[in-house]
């Protein structure tokens, strides 16, 4: 019985990444933190929704960023001891279904004021808005700039530049609420723009539950057929049949594949181990591989198991 072990080439949550990653966040969490500030102070002020909702998703913006942050240094510090195979790999991916969640919090709470607002919308006065939109606009900008260099490396990360990209785009729509209003004297300018922002934010927060789930539920990773997968092992030279496949993902870029390969009898396992290796990462970049092979029909040739 022969067992094989592929090794990462990638290593998203190793030093060097996580300490680019780390830095990016750290400067992005510092921006958001200062702008939060001025829009929501700006916000309680006006009575302006759209300044407050705009204020109050960049309040997820520091939380979200600062989660994603702290599971970067645990990711990285946690090592595999005291019984952590895999280390803590995992925090970031639940940091990005953390994010998610306040996004849903975010887009919920801008809707329900929103209704309440338009039967009768408050005054708003439209300079002030402008000008803390416009600032928080700038900070927007330069975060989506840190960010978007790591956002296909990591789900943790993604998870902020998304944040960061709806809070971007809200800022915009604050700007064009604030003109309108300054321009026009229209009340409505103000709830709508508010409503538009919440109604944005909502598809993006899904799709980024959806991928965290999906790894938290150990879902195969999408792009992996595990069908095609384990025909494309069973003919590899020496193989007889493929059971007990299981693919799944650990972290962003951190693919892990187990099987069993039944093997004829006079099958060279080495080669066997090696060919099936190649197979799993040059065409499925599958690189952390544990194989067991088994001799068909000895005794230590084992059942599929049940889940």
């Amino acid at each position: 019985m022969g067992h094989g072990h592929g090794h990462a080439v990638r290593s998203p949550g190793g030093l060097s990444a996580g300490a680019r990653h780390a830095w990016r966040l750290w400067a992005a969490f510092g921006i958001a933190a200062a702008f939060m500030l001025v829009e929501l102070t700006v916000g309680i002020l006006t009575s302006s929704l759209a300044l407050l909702s705009d204020g109050v998703h960049m309040l997820t913006d520091v939380i979200g960023v600062g989660l994603a942050l702290a599971a970067i240094l645990a990711a990285r510090r946690a090592g595999t001891g005291s019984g952590r195979t895999f280390g803590l790999y995992r925090a970031e991916v639940l940091a990005a279904l953390a994010n998610a969640v306040l996004l849903f919090g975010v887009a919920a709470y801008v809707l329900i004021e929103a209704v309440r607002r338009l039967p009768s919308p408050p005054a708003v006065p439209g300079l002030p808005v402008l000008v803390a939109a416009a600032f928080g606009l700038a900070a927007n900008v330069v975060s989506f700039a840190l960010l978007r260099g790591g956002a296909q490396d990591s789900i943790n990360i993604r998870g902020a530049y998304l944040e960061v990209v709806a809070d971007l785009i809200g800022s915009l729509g604050v700007l064009v609420s604030g003109a309108i209003t300054l321009l026009t004297g229209w009340r409505y300018a103000d709830p709508l723009i508010g409503v538009a922002i919440g109604l944005f934010v909502l598809p993006r927060t899904w799709t980024l539950a959806k991928r965290s789930l999906r790894i938290l539920f150990q879902h195969a990773p999408e792009g992996v057929d595990v069908g095609t997968l384990t025909a494309d092992l069973a003919a590899v030279m020496g193989v007889c049949a493929v059971h007990d496949v299981h693919v799944w993902t650990l972290t962003s870029g951190m693919e892990v594949v187990s099987a069993h390969l039944i093997v004829r009898g006079d099958a060279d396992q080495g080669k066997v181990l090696a060919a099936a290796r190649t197979v799993l990462a040059d065409g499925y970049q599958l690189e952390h591989a544990t194989l067991q092979l088994e001799p068909r029909g000895s005794a230590g040739e084992c059942g599929e198991t049940s889940w």
